[in-house]
Parts: structure tokens; C-alpha cells; sequence
């Protein structure tokens, strides 16, 4: 007769979606980091069923990087934590190292065990230097900042809700074998509204629809896309941070339980050639209190004089900022008009190749819709530009009249960026040149003409795929 050997924690679906509510609720209040901390430290002390906490931090591309830590060890050191900078791509330099890593205690997450193991819990952490103060290309830290700026200064909320999609393809590792495959294999051809229960893109849905709600995610609706094996899950607008966070945690679970049944979670702005590509549509409304600052039942589609300002200063900067939405040689493939692609620089209630759009709103869900971003675009740095660009970048009383179209290649859009006076004031130009250079060298290791069919190299060098030995491949 055997016996377990040690009992981790494995809490049910239910009472998981009840607890991560509960905090969740707790970080939109506001409540106070100290308690926060002080509440989860203890728990981790008395629950002696979990045995490692995972912390969570992206780097200038918004790659994720998980560090599991003993939870005996995080609980004697959380305040002397760090990690070596110099590994990861476009942060410190080796002669400058060691970075150190602050724990968010607002930003934690009971897991479900069955897609990461029982006896886990996830927190977000923050990137400091060396004396404690923030890092510049932390760009969580920096949109954390921000926003909680503008709460203090005159309580405003800024809110997002991102509409991520995503291919499932046959095969572990897809991207990665992409190299000597040279394509990806759909594991269904149904398409939209046309994907059976019980098959496996569906069966697929439904499991990570069920996991998101379990953490939190306040789910709304979930189906197959337009393309074939493409999916998409929706779920409520939340605070900004919240939001950016969840983006990570929604990719980190398709590809988990992707992973668990031998397939791949791709989330390439345009993996195969002849099929509408991937976006990540993000919604953004301003509140104060309970009133949404974009919302006027007067005005031009149902928007305020304050949304439509924070309109047309999106569209004035459009070029300058294409680069964060659209990180990657592969994303200007998406940005084809023959695939109901988002390509213009203009404002439209209906046209869906505006890089703007008007849903249609009320004073509770009156927002805007910026279409011109794709999945593989750093959360944090992409709704910080837009939030930033919105409220204090250059405005043109002109430029809804104007006929313009976003960059077909990377290379033009890495021009605008560099040269943007803008960008510099917004990132600052340390950040600015960094980010250049990292998307610089990965685009020249692809064909500056790309041609119609996915070119090999687009997918190995992209920054979501690659890794150390496969960036040597070259």
C-alpha cells in the first residue's frame, strides 16, 4: 500500500475564482501594499501545503520570466531578492549585472493545480537597480507609476480590456521547430462559429476559458476566430496594471495547456500565409469616481470632447508609436488590408481598418478601441503609450482629415520611432535607442523583403520565440 508523501495544495475551480475575486477586489480598492503584504506573508506562513511561489517579471519586449522561489527562502528574503540582468535581453550589461527584484503583493494568484502543478502560487514582482530604485526598462513598474499618479493627483482610473488572439497549432513546439518544418499545422479547419463542442480547438477554449475565470479574469464570452485553429476569449475591462498583467497570465495559460496536450499556443501577429491574422484589439476608457470621462450622450458617437482629444492625440503620434503596437517583423504582415487589417491612420464607428474605432458605448461602456496592436506587443509599454500618447502627446486639430496608412515593414516604423522627439520625452532615450536596437537585430536577420510566404527566420528570431541557442542559429 502506498501513501502520498506530502499533500500540496489543490484548491477547486469555484473556491479558486472566489479567492482570486476577493484580491482582486482588494487591489482595485487600493488597499494598502503594507497590508497587503503583510496578509499574504502570513498566509504563505501558515499554509503548509504550498511549497514554492513563482514571481513574474517581463522584460523590455515583454517576454515573461518566472522564478520559482522555496517559500521559506521568499519569506526570510523578499526584501533581497535578485537575479543577473545581463541574461536577459535589453536589460543590464554583464559589467552591470546583478538587478534586484521587488515583490507586488497585490498582483498574486492562487493557481489552478491541474495546469501548473499543486502546491504554487504566482506573484508579479518588480525590476529595481541595484540600490532599490526603479529600472528604467521595467515598463510594469513605470505604467504602475503612472497610473497611480494620476489616481492621486485627481482620481482617475485609467481602464483596459484587451482582446487577445491566438492560433493552436499540432505539435509541441511549433515556433520552435519552425525552423525545420517551415509551417504550421491547423488543428481545426472550422473557423468561425463552426467549431464543434468536444473538438479539440474547442475542447482547448474551454479549458483556458475555465482557468481564466478560476484566476480571475471576469470572463465574457470565448469562440473560435475567423481564421482556421484561431481562437479568442474575451473578459471584462479592469484597471490598466490589472489588465497588462492579465495579458501575460492568459498567454501563459493557452500555452500552458496547449503544451499539455502535445500542441502549441501561438500568438504570431500573422503565422500562415492566405488567413486573416492575429490581433489584440485594446479598449481603454478614462473614469473618475463613476463617471466615464469619455462619455457623452451629446457628443459625436456617444464620445466626449475629452475621448475625441484623446483620439485625435493618438492618431497625431500613430507613426511614432507603431513600433511598440506592432514589435516584430512578422506583425506588418498583419497590417495587410486584404485581411480586414488595421492599417489607417483614421477614426471610424464601422470601418474596421481604422487603427481607431468607436464601439458603440453608453455611460458605463463608452471607450475607444485602438485595432492597430498585435498579441506579441509588451503589455505594459503598449498601454503605457497609448495612455501617455492619449492624454499628453501632440495633438493636431487636423488630423482626422488626413489620409495616411501605417508602415508596411518594420524598418520604417523603427525610423519613426528613433526619430521621434515624442517617443524620447515618453521612454526616455535610453529606453528608446535600446528598444530600437533590439527590434533592429532581429529584423536584420530577416529578409528586409519578406514576399508573401512566412519567411523562416521571422518566426525563429522573433522575440516571443527565440532563445539562446536557437539566436545563434544564424
Amino acid at each position: 500500500m502506498t501513501s502520498q508523501l506530502r499533500d500540496f495544495l489543490e484548491i477547486p475551480y469555484d473556491q479558486l475564482e472566489e479567492m482570486n475575486l476577493e484580491l482582486k477586489s482588494q487591489r482595485l480598492a487600493r488597499t494598502p501594499l503594507d497590508q497587503l503584504q503583510e496578509d499574504r506573508m502570513r498566509y504563505l506562513s501558515d499554509e503548509k501545503r504550498i511549497k514554492a511561489v513563482t514571481v513574474c517579471f517581463t522584460d523590455l519586449e515583454g517576454r515573461l520570466h518566472m522564478l520559482d522561489y522555496d517559500k521559506k527562502f521568499l519569506l526570510k528574503s523578499a526584501d533581497n531578492l535578485t537575479f543577473d540582468g545581463s541574461s536577459i535581453r535589453g536589460f543590464s550589461q554583464q559589467a552591470e549585472s546583478d538587478l534586484r527584484l521587488g515583490i507586488d503583493w497585490s498582483a498574486f494568484y492562487w493557481l489552478p493545480s491541474d495546469i501548473f502543478g499543486p502546491g504554487k502560487v504566482l506573484v508579479f514582482g518588480d525590476v529595481l537597480e541595484r540600490d532599490g530604485s526603479p529600472y528604467a526598462g521595467d515598463l510594469r513598474a513605470r505604467l504602475k507609476a503612472f497610473t497611480t499618479q494620476l489616481y492621486k493627483q485627481d482620481g482617475i482610473v485609467c481602464n483596459a480590456a484587451n482582446e487577445i488572439e491566438g492560433f493552436l497549432f499540432k505539435g509541441l513546439r511549433a515556433e520552435q521547430r519552425f525552423r525545420e518544418t517551415g509551417e504550421f499545422e491547423f488543428i481545426s479547419t472550422g473557423g468561425y462559429y463552426h467549431s464543434l463542442p468536444g473538438d479539440p480547438l474547442r475542447s482547448f477554449i474551454d479549458a483556458a476559458a475555465e482557468a481564466q475565470r478560476a484566476m480571475g479574469f471576469a470572463n465574457e464570452k470565448d469562440h473560435p476566430e475567423v481564421a482556421p485553429s484561431q481562437f479568442e476569449m474575451n473578459y471584462s475591462y479592469t484597471e490598466a496594471t490589472v489588465a497588462a498583467d492579465q495579458v501575460l497570465l492568459y498567454k501563459l495559460i493557452c500555452r500552458q495547456l496547449a503544451h499539455q496536450h502535445e500542441m502549441t499556443a501561438s500568438f504570431l501577429p500573422k503565422p500562415v500565409t492566405g488567413v486573416n491574422g492575429s490581433g489584440m484589439h485594446t479598449n481603454i476608457s478614462i473614469s473618475r469616481g463613476d463617471t466615464n470621462l469619455f462619455y457623452d450622450a451629446n457628443g459625436e458617437e456617444g464620445l466626449s470632447d475629452f475621448g475625441w482629444n484623446f483620439v485625435e492625440r493618438t492618431l497625431t503620434s500613430g507613426l511614432d508609436i507603431c513600433l511598440v503596437l506592432n514589435s516584430s517583423v512578422n506583425a506588418y504582415r498583419r497590417l495587410d488590408p486584404h485581411y480586414e487589417a488595421p492599417n489607417q491612420l483614421k477614426v471610424s464607428s464601422i470601418d474596421r481598418g481604422s487603427m481607431v474605432r468607436i464601439p458603440l458605448g453608453n455611460a458605463r461602456s463608452a471607450r475607444i478601441e485602438v485595432r492597430s496592436i498585435a498579441p506579441d506587443a509588451n503589455p505594459y509599454l503598449a498601454i503605457y503609450t497609448i495612455l501617455r500618447t492619449g492624454l499628453e502627446g501632440p495633438h493636431s486639430s487636423s488630423i482626422r482629415s488626413q489620409h495616411r496608412v501605417l508602415p508596411d515593414n518594420i524598418y520604417d516604423a523603427i525610423h519613426a520611432f528613433q526619430e521621434s522627439s515624442f517617443v524620447a520625452e515618453l521612454l526616455g532615450e535610453g529606453v528608446q535607442q535600446k528598444y530600437a536596437d533590439l527590434k533592429l537585430a532581429s529584423a536584420d536577420r530577416c529578409p528586409r523583403r519578406l514576399g508573401s510566404l512566412i519567411k523562416r527566420s521571422e518566426v525563429q528570431f522573433h522575440h516571443e520565440v527565440t532563445n539562446q541557442y536557437l539566436w545563434s542559429k544564424f
